[in-house]
């Protein structure tokens, strides 16, 4: 059973209740955030007891838009996978953000399957693909 972190934001508590059931029942630990703000603000601080894997965001949300919340989330943990939910399509707004973006509604089964990939995967940049090549063995002659 899981037992990785996952910080969910969300400003609609129903929508973060419904996701962090699904998640729950999959054995992952929630922190569930209904504000973007204070979520950025307790990631500064270290206020989390435990290591978050992944961070799961809205995209429209008062005060402060998913957009802004990854950037955000990019100053103090430029690695982090992260995966933006949007009813509305905006993915290009997360161009150079190294975001994973699927649109509402997503099904149960493809949330779980997009939070498996993110927290299994390594994060992947451009520069990582070109040194992990690199370190690759050549192939044996045949």
């Amino acid at each position: 059973m899981q037992t990785e972190a996952i910080l969910l934001v969300d400003d609609n508590a129903v929508q973060a209740a419904i996701r962090q059931t699904i998640l729950r029942r999959q054995g992952y630990l929630v922190i569930t955030a209904l504000n973007p703000a204070r979520a950025l603000e307790q990631l500064r601080q270290g206020d989390f007891l435990t290591e978050i894997r992944l961070i799961i965001t809205d995209h429209v949300m008062p005060n402060m838009s998913g957009t802004r919340f990854v950037r955000g989330v990019r100053q103090i943990l430029p690695e982090i996978p992260v995966l933006v939910i949007s009813g509305m399509e905006a993915e290009d707004e997360y161009e150079g953000l190294n975001v994973v973006f699927r649109l509402k509604p997503l099904q149960p089964e493809s949330l779980l399957d997009c939070v498996r990939g993110l927290i299994c995967r390594p994060l992947v940049t451009e520069r990582s693909e070109v040194e992990a090549s690199a370190a690759l063995p050549p192939l044996p002659a045949r």
